[in-house]
C-alpha cells in the first residue's frame, strides 16, 4: 500500500543505502559520490522521459574485457520509464 503513494519502508531505504555503502566501498567511491552520480544521470534522463527515480539502482562493478585479465569499473543502471516525452 505505501508504494502506491511513493514512499518507501524504512526496510526499503537502509537495504538501499546499504547497497550505495557497499558498491562505494568496492569502487573507493564515496556514498555522495555515488548520489551524486545517480543524481546527475536522472537528470539527464528526465529530459527525455519521466522516470521513477525512487526505484532507479545505480550499480558499478569490476568487469574485465575478453581475455584480459585486468579489471575494470562498469556503470550498470536500472531505470525504471513511466512515461515517454514528446519532443
Amino acid at each position: 500500500m505505501l508504494r502506491l503513494f511513493g514512499k518507501k519502508s524504512s526496510r526499503q531505504i537502509a537495504r538501499d543505502r546499504l547497497k550505495i555503502l557497499l558498491i562505494s566501498d568496492r569502487m573507493n567511491c564515496s556514498p555522495q559520490m555515488m548520489e551524486l552520480i545517480k543524481n546527475d544521470i536522472a537528470k539527464v534522463i528526465s529530459k527525455y522521459m519521466k522516470i521513477d527515480t525512487d526505484s532507479m539502482e545505480i550499480e558499478i562493478s569490476n568487469t574485465s574485457s575478453k581475455g584480459k585479465i585486468v579489471k575494470h569499473p562498469t556503470l550498470y543502471a536500472n531505470i525504471p520509464i513511466l512515461d515517454m516525452k514528446n519532443g
